[in-house]
């Protein structure tokens, strides 16, 4: 088996050598490939199928909020597809087949909201529930391989910059096993599996690179591979396995590129049949159907009509390429000479490897020992838990987490739900009494696109519409060139790439204000913002930021009419080059602190004087097993600072998406890690908890009697609901600050900041 591995490994490698020669893989061949069917609308990622040629099924994620989880179409039905079942396990982006698991076929999905894999019997749809599994992350693409060698069942679940590969079988009861998991490169968005090749494809979102790296049964991480570079962006990956060969189809906007196994192209299919077309996330059946003799190819489709899910009969697109139809493709066929990799000498919790002088285990995820019997668990459960089951922690009370290293906070209130993709919260510190302080919110999506203002009980007082704000934050007392000085809310547009500006009156209202819309650079999409008044100048100033790190800081000023205007002072890039966007400035220090998404928190002098500062690493992001005390998760979202009595004193707090946690940091250089929290359930079920978090806003100041030394805002992606199901609009939970920091922390908070002083 050795022999022919090595083989195949050399004769894939000339292959590759052979597709980078210039002009060996150009061809301008376009076919065309018109869409078939199509699902009714759905919040669509990614597509799958079940291979059947008497009952093919089309699965599709559901990513809405209220509703999310998964649909069953069948693939015997004309357009609209007929469907079969739906599952609302929660708002989800993923789902994949697998066969011939105990003789079961199966269908793997996770949810967000409770990050749980979930295992469902295609034969009636009900879920397995001995086999969920917790898998704590922000998962972005998942593919399967079936080991031909041991015809062993595996799949491989991509996350931020790491990916997971599991087991799934069936030995007393079905089971999901961790396998192994190691870093990759980039956060894949898709992913696919060429048994042929021994290859997993990934690529990542906004990227043009194919990587990948060997299927293997080990615990050793595999050498990750970069193959070649796609004509555009890639938004979906699927292997077509060919009689003789494997292709790789690429989707592009609305075209899907064809790559023999070595990576030539072979030419491309233009999806027709409707306006502004885009698809993502590739499925594809080998199965002939009376509808489709040849197989189809299922995808995330939006075009003018909204999102769902398309199917395209691949008879005629397959024939003009040349490629001969394999509808004789069995998934469910494993090996002929199976060869098992798992032992009892290994406990059946590694692989072994069985010579003249005994056997060897390497162990799964989880398993020590020279025969992997016995439990380990990463970091020891944190110093807060105890070890119970492989990679399996039992917390103690109030911690929770991954290893049980997050503390674990109760939300004292949530705000009303409201409007459609909420991001980021601000607090606006009344000038009449703390106790009317106001919370002001973002919704980023065209579905209610403005800002709403809530009390501190987390009732909705008032919408004001705007153009898709993302990120918003509080300036204080600006003078307008009337004389009137005025507190100010502030965001950045995405809708037209703009500076909003509305006025918040003392009785904590906003309101439109003259000049409230300034324009940017051109050729420049607004993504997160922040503002910052020099304590030296008294200049007012705004930050905005692009997804391509780069950070506008304008100056803001009002004529004697009280408009206001804006002018460009400084033009830099941020980060090390990865998509930047909360950000938040120390004016009594003089710092901007800038999220970088993938990589970390980064420091910079805030005023202009410097046209190209240099940035100081606060917290880097890392995966397990290399995440260290104090690193921080990815994605690094919104970031907040706490003042404390002194300059030397406060707190920095940054929320990391794919953990739903926050990270305390120290506000002095060099910035210390204090402790990472996570909101959890409150105990009487009113409040949920908080998934996929985004934005965050927080103070030290004595409000009134529930937060009587602080309070911290953040969104919440998932807004469950305390009688079941989800709310379609977003909330924000509300959090005292004396429940996340001791004591001893909390007396260096200055409960008295007066924002306007």
């Amino acid at each position: 088996m050795k022999h022919t591995s090595i083989l195949r490994d050399l004769v894939f490698v000339w292959g590759v050598l052979q597709s980078i020669v210039p002009g060996s893989a150009a061809t301008d061949k376009l076919i065309d490939l018109p869409i078939s069917a199509k699902t009714p609308a759905v919040e669509s990622d990614n597509s799958a199928v079940y291979h059947s040629s008497s009952s093919p099924l089309l699965l599709g994620n559901d990513g809405s909020a209220a509703i999310g989880g998964f649909h069953i179409w069948s693939l015997d039905s004309s357009s609209p597809l007929k469907e079969i079942s739906s599952k609302a396990t929660g708002r989800s982006k993923l789902v994949a087949t697998v066969y011939g698991i105990a003789e079961k076929d199966l269908i793997i999905t996770i949810s967000q909201p409770n990050n749980i894999l979930q295992v469902f019997d295609v034969d009636g749809f009900q879920e397995i529930e001995e086999a969920a599994k917790p898998s704590i992350g922000d998962w972005s693409a998942l593919c399967t391989w079936k080991s031909p060698k041991s015809g062993t069942q595996y799949f491989y679940l991509f996350g931020k910059k790491q990916v997971v590969q599991y087991m799934i079988r069936a030995d007393k009861t079905l089971e999901i096993v961790e396998i192994q998991t190691f870093n990759l490169p980039v956060e894949a968005s898709s992913c696919a599996v060429s048994s042929h090749n021994g290859r997993v494809y990934f690529s990542g979102d906004d990227s043009k690179t194919i990587y990948g790296f060997k299927t293997e049964e080990s615990v050793i991480a595999p050498t990750i591979t970069t193959f070649f570079e796609a004509a555009d962006d890639v938004t979906g990956l699927v292997v077509y396995a060919g009689k003789s060969s494997d292709y790789l189809f690429v989707a592009q906007k609305d075209l899907v590129a064809v790559y023999t196994g070595r990576f030539r192209l072979v030419g491309t299919m233009k999806l027709s049949g409707a306006e502004d077309i885009e698809v993502q996330g590739l499925g594809v059946l080998q199965a002939k159907t009376a509808d489709y003799p040849a197989g189809t190819l299922t995808y995330a489709i939006e075009d003018e009509d909204g999102k769902a899910f398309g199917v395209s009969s691949l008879e005629s697109a397959l024939k003009s390429l040349k490629i001969e139809a394999n509808t004789v493709y069995d998934p469910k066929v494993a090996c002929k000479d199976c060869v098992e990799t798992t032992c009892n000498e290994c406990s059946l919790s590694g692989f072994c490897e069985k010579k003249r002088s005994g056997t060897t285990c390497s162990c799964f995820a989880g398993f020590a020992g020279a025969s992997c019997k016995s439990l380990i668990c990463t970091d020891n459960c944190s110093g807060h838990g105890e070890c119970v089951g492989a990679n399996e922690c039992k917390c103690e009370a109030g911690w929770g987490g991954l290893h049980c290293s997050f503390l674990l906070v109760e939300p004292k209130l949530e705000t009303d739900a409201n409007g459609g993709d909420g991001d980021d919260p601000a607090i606006w510190i009344s000038p009449i009494s703390p106790e009317q302080s106001r919370i002001v919110t973002t919704t980023k999506s065209e579905q209610g696109a403005g800002l709403g203002v809530f009390d501190l009980s987390g009732t909705l007082l008032q919408t004001l519409p705007a153009g898709e704000p993302n990120n918003v934050d509080m300036i204080y007392n600006f003078t307008l060139g009337s004389g009137r000085t005025v507190d100010l809310a502030f965001a950045a547009c995405r809708e037209d790439n703009t500076l909003c500006l509305f006025e918040m009156s003392s009785n904590g209202s906003l309101s439109n204000i003259a000049g409230g819309i300034q324009s940017v650079i051109s050729d420049y999409d607004v993504y997160g913002s922040c503002s910052y008044r020099s304590p030296q100048t008294g200049v007012q100033y705004l930050f905005v930021n692009s997804k391509t790190a780069e950070y506008l800081q304008y100056s803001l000023t009002s004529d004697a009419s009280g408009t206001l205007s804006t002018t460009l002072v400084r033009q830099f890039p941020a980060g090390s080059g990865g998509q930047v966007e909360g950000c938040v400035t120390d004016e009594a220090n003089s710092f901007i602190f800038v999220g970088e998404e993938p990589e970390g928190l980064w420091r910079y002098d805030v005023e202009p004087t410097d046209p190209t500062p240099a940035g100081y690493k606060v917290a880097s992001v890392s995966t397990y097993p290399d995440h260290k005390t104090g690193n921080l998760y990815s994605d690094v979202e919104g970031v907040t600072l706490i003042p404390g009595k002194k300059p030397s004193e406060g707190f920095l707090m940054v929320s990391c998406q794919g953990v739903s946690g926050y990270n305390v940091y120290e506000r002095a250089p060099p910035h210390k890690f204090v402790e990472t929290f996570t909101i959890t359930n409150s105990k009487d079920g009113k409040v949920d908890h908080v998934t996929n978090t985004d934005g965050i806003a927080a103070v030290g100041n004595r409000l009134n009697e529930m937060f009587p030394v602080g309070l911290i805002v953040v969104h919440d992606d998932a807004n469950e609901l305390a009688g079941g199901g989800t709310a379609e609009e977003a909330s924000f939970k509300l959090v005292s600050l004396a429940d996340v920091l001791s004591e001893e922390l909390l007396a260096s908070v200055d409960t008295e900041w007066n924002p306007r002083a």
